[in-house]
C-alpha cells in the first residue's frame, strides 16, 4: 500500500518523511535490480523535479527492468515503446479513427490514445527512429499534451519520460540533435556492475525465484513532492555558483572578454544554455530533499553537475584527438570554479 505523507507536520519533519519514502522506494527497487544506486537516485531526482532523463549504457544492464520496477514501486502506469526506423509519430501519440455510432448510424471521428498516455514512458533506443518520430515524443515531453484533429488531449500527471541509447552501435541511428537533447534534465550513465554485484545478478536470475514489488507511493503523492521540491529555498550564493559553472562553458559575445578556463577554450565548441542553470538548481533541490535537508548547498550543485551538463557540452576535434570526454571537462570545471563561502547572514536568510 502506498505510504501517505502527512502535510500537517512541520517542514523539517516533512522532509524526513520524504527521505523515508525514498528509502522505501530504494528497498523495493533493490529487490529486483542489483546495484545501480546512483542511477536510481538520479531517476528519482528527475521524477521529483518534473524532468526527463536519458539513460546511456550498453545492452544487458537492466535499463528496461530498472524503469519498469521503479514504475511498480511508484504505483504509476508504465508504457514501453521500442523505437524502430519504421515507427510513425501516430504510433506514439495516437491516431483518429472513423467509428460508426450504433444509435444514430452516423460516422464519427474518435481519438485512440497511443502509448504516450501513461505516467512513465520508456522510449527504448530513441536514436533508432527518424527525427519526425523523435520530435513527436519530445513535443509531448515539453507541452504535456498531444494535439490531434485540432483538439488537445492532456497527458496524465505525473508524466515522466526515460529514454535509452546504446553508446556502441551507431550504424543506422538518428542521433538526437543538441536542441532536443537539451530537453532532458539528465543524461545518466549506466555502467557495468561490480564483480560482487554481477555475482548476485547471476544468483538471482538463474533460479525460479520471483520477487514482488510493493507500491510505496501513489501518483497524487508524487505530485505533492514535486510541488514541495520547488518550494525549497536556495541562497543567492548557491544560485550564483550554478550560474558560474554554466557560464564558464560558454563563448562570450563579440566584444566581451573571454573569461573561460583555458581547457574549456581548447576543447569545447559550444557550452550549456540556460536550461542547464535551471536544472542544476531544481536537481539540487530534489537532492537535498532526498537527503532530508530543507536547504540547498553548493555541494549539492557539484554532486549533480555531471548528469546535468554532460549532454550539453559539445566538444571539438581537439578533445576527440586527445581522448577528452565531456565528463573529463566537467571534472576539471568543478576544480576550476570554486563556490563562495556563505556568510551566517546568508544562511539565516535561507533557513528562516
Amino acid at each position: 500500500m502506498a505510504t501517505p505523507i502527512d502535510n500537517s507536520v512541520g517542514s523539517e519533519q516533512l522532509f524526513q518523511e520524504i527521505r523515508q519514502v525514498a528509502s522505501q522506494l530504494h528497498n523495493q527497487v533493490q529487490k529486483v535490480v542489483v546495484g545501480q544506486e546512483e542511477v536510481v537516485n538520479q531517476v528519482f531526482i528527475s521524477l521529483f523535479t518534473r524532468g526527463h532523463a536519458l539513460l546511456v549504457g550498453v545492452p544487458g544492464l537492466a535499463k528496461t527492468l530498472l524503469v519498469s520496477t521503479i514504475a511498480q514501486s511508484l504505483s504509476l502506469q508504465f508504457s514501453r515503446v521500442q523505437f524502430t526506423p519504421d515507427l510513425m509519430p501516430s504510433d506514439i501519440t495516437g491516431t483518429e479513427v472513423i467509428e460508426e455510432n450504433r444509435d444514430t448510424g452516423r460516422r464519427e471521428m474518435r481519438f485512440v490514445k497511443g502509448p504516450v498516455f501513461a505516467n512513465i514512458i520508456l522510449a527504448d533506443e530513441i536514436n533508432r527512429t527518424p527525427p519526425k518520430t523523435q520530435a513527436a515524443l519530445l513535443e509531448a515531453m515539453q507541452e504535456h499534451h498531444v494535439t490531434a484533429g485540432g483538439i488537445q488531449h492532456e497527458l496524465p500527471q505525473p508524466f515522466f519520460v526515460l529514454a535509452t541509447q546504446n553508446p556502441i552501435e551507431q550504424e543506422g541511428t538518428y542521433p538526437l540533435p543538441e536542441a532536443q537533447l537539451d530537453r532532458f534534465m539528465f543524461m545518466i550513465r549506466v555502467y557495468y556492475p561490480s564483480e560482487q554485484e554481477e555475482l548476485e545478478i547471476i544468483r538471482r536470475t538463474t533460479t525460479r525465484r520471483q520477487t514482488h514489488v510493493e507500491p510505496v507511493i501513489s501518483a497524487p503523492r508524487v505530485l505533492e513532492i514535486q510541488e514541495l521540491v520547488r518550494d525549497i529555498p536556495v541562497a543567492d550564493h548557491v544560485i550564483k555558483y550554478a550560474l558560474q559553472l554554466v557560464r564558464a562553458t560558454r563563448r562570450p559575445r563579440h566584444g566581451y572578454p573571454d573569461q573561460r578556463p583555458e581547457f574549456i577554450r581548447q576543447y569545447l565548441t559550444w557550452g550549456a544554455g540556460p536550461r542547464a542553470s535551471q536544472n542544476l538548481i531544481l536537481a539540487s533541490k530534489a537532492l537535498s530533499a532526498l537527503k532530508g535537508r530543507t536547504h540547498v548547498t553548493t555541494e549539492d550543485v557539484r554532486e549533480i553537475a555531471p548528469p546535468v551538463l554532460r549532454h550539453r557540452l559539445i566538444t571539438n576535434f581537439n578533445a576527440e584527438a586527445d581522448g577528452i570526454s565531456p565528463d573529463d571537462l566537467i571534472e576539471q570545471l568543478l576544480g576550476a570554479v570554486r563556490p563562495e563561502l556563505a556568510s551566517d547572514a546568508q544562511m539565516d536568510a535561507v533557513l528562516r
